[in-house]
């Protein structure tokens, strides 16, 4: 399997031993001329309604909860900085975690739709003349590009080859770093770097970070269509949601602040 920039995929085995899904059939014979048994199996192999069906489960989940927290109103703003807190350290934990936890798959996307619902009514409160009009434009937009960049990967348009994650990984790390960068520096200077004012250089940075985010989508098809390829174990297709997950908040979070740029007064 290769490599991905999406750190959600690293607890995915490369394979599960189910590569030629059918046991007992083309398996060396013994020194004895009989034919090798496959020992018993108590799980399968991974297939993509695994996939389909899990992540709509946890996007599904987040848009209840996301939306429900919108519909709070203004206290709904108080809850994204503690929603994003507990994300974090669920995300981290799914992360460095050995063991498939479908729980804390399922809690994350309900924290993290919490936290968008705040900062999703936080933007449109920002931009009145909008409203929640800017919200729905940030989910066509989402919608848009993960449709357009699965069409790509499917048709084969854009290759996942080796020189294609390096470059996407790379990216994706030195975004992460400005990021980090510019939050620091915003503790000494107003506006830090200039990468979240709202200016040119804010507008280009985020255009940065949604080519990017898209671009990782295909890292996060290809990886998933490893797994299944290599047979790996159906309880995997969670880990694989949950990367999905992960992209998905990034780019509609980079998309939000974009429109925020252009419709703000």
């Amino acid at each position: 399997m290769r490599t991905t920039s999406n750190p959600a995929f690293r607890n995915l085995p490369t394979t599960g031993g189910y590569a030629n899904f059918n046991y007992g059939q083309g398996q060396p014979a013994s020194p004895f001329g009989e034919a090798t048994v496959a020992p018993p199996q108590t799980s399968r192999p991974m297939t993509i309604d695994d996939v389909v069906t899990k992540t709509a489960i946890t996007l599904g989940l987040a848009v209840i909860t996301g939306t429900l927290t919108y519909l709070v109103g203004p206290p709904a703003v108080a809850l994204a900085l503690p929603a994003a807190i507990i994300g974090l350290v669920i995300s981290l934990v799914l992360i460095f975690k050995k063991k498939v936890s479908p729980g804390l798959v399922i809690a994350y996307s309900a924290v993290e739709g919490v936290f968008l619902g705040g900062i999703s009514y936080l933007f449109a409160s920002l931009v009145p003349n909008l409203g929640a009009g800017i919200i729905l434009q940030a989910i066509a937009g989402t919608i848009g590009v993960f449709a357009a960049m699965l069409v790509v990967y499917k048709t084969g348009a854009i290759r996942v080859t080796p020189k294609l994650t390096k470059w996407i990984i790379g990216a994706a790390a030195g975004v992460a770093v400005l990021m980090l960068v510019n939050l620091i520096a915003s503790f000494f200077t107003a506006g830090g770097l200039g990468l979240r004012d709202g200016g040119p250089i804010a507008i280009i940075f985020s255009l940065v970070c949604i080519g990017i985010a898209a671009f990782s989508f295909l890292l996060d098809f290809d990886a998933a269509d490893q797994a299944i390829k290599g047979g790996v174990d159906a309880k995997f297709s969670w880990y694989i949601a949950f990367g999905l997950m992960t992209t998905l908040v990034w780019l509609y979070l980079e998309i939000l602040r974009l429109l925020y740029y252009f419709n703000r007064e």
